[in-house]
């Protein structure tokens, strides 16, 4: 058993991202943005969820736009090419499987 602190880490500092577990068979990240601040456009080799605790956070994806809220669980493939920009100060936990 572990139990994972996510706490708000942000402060004085824009974007901050922090492996908060690293298994064999997943790692667990949590992402946390300011309003407007934006992650340019990059992949992951491991097929991926993304969860949001608090906030909205748009994806775009092949053109192809997702604004997410903690009412989805959002799933997408290895490599898929994607950008993301905070609507709203956003929370979110990215568990990549390896």
């Amino acid at each position: 058993m572990k139990l994972i602190d996510t706490l708000r880490n942000l402060g004085e500092r824009s974007k901050h991202a922090e492996r908060m577990l690293s298994e064999p068979n997943y790692d667990v990240i949590q992402i946390q943005m300011e309003k407007d601040e934006e992650i340019t456009t990059h992949h992951a080799e491991e097929e991926t969820l993304i969860i949001v605790r608090t906030g909205k956070v748009e994806f775009v994806l092949d053109e192809q736009s997702v604004v997410l809220t903690n009412e989805q669980v959002f799933q997408m493939d290895p490599f898929e090419k994607h950008s993301l920009k905070a609507k709203e100060a956003t929370d979110l936990i990215l568990i990549k499987f390896k």
